[in-house]
């Protein structure tokens, strides 16, 4: 055994790449190897010999395996200092020109309401985008005949564990979870992804919400007008924008309303600010004692309000982006068109 552990060693030095060494692994150790025909052969021997030889055989195989292993060692050492001597880059050469990337104004549109409201200290919060019907429906006062959760508005998934599972709806969920989990008062915003059974010009299965959320002791419908109206008018630009609340209903509040705000659509096109028209923006409303029953909150301590506003609606209309489907295409070049320079922001 000793005479061939020499022979083997020789034979691994001898090696000058490491085809050569693998080559050599698979004739000494492979499944058809020398050394395993050797191991296959112990089951002609008596028990004591099978013994005996056994333990010769998987040492000179254990001996075998690490000379190879330093030898692939000094291998790939060598090789790599070859190619360190031998290959170079030539920095001299032009780079390839490269599209230089832009900002997607979803991005843009919610850093630019975040950076808004962050002014004020309200903080964002996040949460999953598969929920359970406790969090997107019953918390949020939403009863059982809703619309919403017909299988033909809402994506529904396999049950795990007995509980319903969906893609949300909206982002209300979070407001839920923060409520539930979170010290009080409150000011949060909760943008994200939510998913619908809708597509045409102004609707797509997936889209993004961004919704806020305040809770407080001695908050009223004032505080809630206030602020929407102050975000609007820095959101589109025009200090003196109309803006109107409409009665509404949402099981989630209580009063709910709608928000316009005033534009111009004579001539085929929008002009936020002008003319007699009005336009639809968002939803809102005073959190209804329910909801902040189901999340544990004394509804005669504390009040809230609450809004929510689709990001590629306010985006279409600042921007002047007439379809939604757009947003999802990956056309470069419409995102070099609308996008927004990482650096200067423009």
């Amino acid at each position: 055994m000793s005479q061939d552990l020499n022979h083997w060693q020789q034979q691994i030095a001898a090696c000058q790449s490491l085809k050569q060494l693998d080559d050599l692994r698979v004739h000494l150790i492979g499944k058809t190897g020398v050394i395993t025909g050797l191991l296959k052969g112990l089951g002609a021997l008596s028990f004591e010999e099978r013994r005996e030889k056994g333990a010769e055989i998987n040492q000179l195989k254990d001996s075998v395996q690490a000379l190879l292993e330093v030898k692939k060692t000094d291998l790939v050492e060598f090789e790599l200092q070859q190619r360190l001597k031998h290959e170079s880059v030539d920095v001299t050469l032009s780079p390839r020109p490269e599209h230089l990337g832009t900002i997607h104004p979803v991005s843009r549109t919610i850093d630019e309401i975040v950076a808004y409201f962050s002014q004020f200290g309200f903080t964002v919060a996040t949460g999953p985008d598969i929920e359970d019907e406790e969090h997107n429906f019953n918390a949020l006062n939403i009863p059982a005949h809703h619309p919403a959760r017909q299988s033909h508005d809402t994506f529904y998934l396999p049950n795990q564990d007995g509980i319903v599972k969906l893609l949300r709806t909206h982002t209300s969920p979070v407001q839920i979870r923060t409520m539930k989990n979170e010290s009080l008062p409150l000011r949060i915003l909760a943008p994200g992804r939510t998913y619908r059974c809708d597509h045409d010009a102004t609707h797509t299965p997936m889209f993004h919400q961004i919704e806020g959320l305040v809770i407080e002791k001695n908050i009223h419908m004032g505080h809630l007008k206030s602020c929407l109206i102050d975000f609007c008018r820095h959101f589109f630009e025009v200090d003196k924008l109309p803006v109107r609340f409409r009665p509404s209903f949402f099981p989630f509040t209580e009063p709910s309303a709608e928000m316009d705000i005033g534009c111009d659509r004579s001539n085929g096109t929008m002009k936020i600010g002008e003319g007699r028209d009005w336009l639809e923006i968002l939803g809102c409303g005073m959190v209804h004692p329910n909801v902040l029953k189901n999340c544990g909150i004394d509804s005669d301590v504390y009040q809230g309000f609450a809004f929510g506003m689709g990001v590629e609606r306010v985006a279409m209309l600042k921007y002047g982006i007439p379809d939604i489907r757009l947003f999802y295409e990956s056309d470069t070049r419409w995102l070099s068109h609308y996008g927004f320079s990482p650096f200067t922001g423009s």
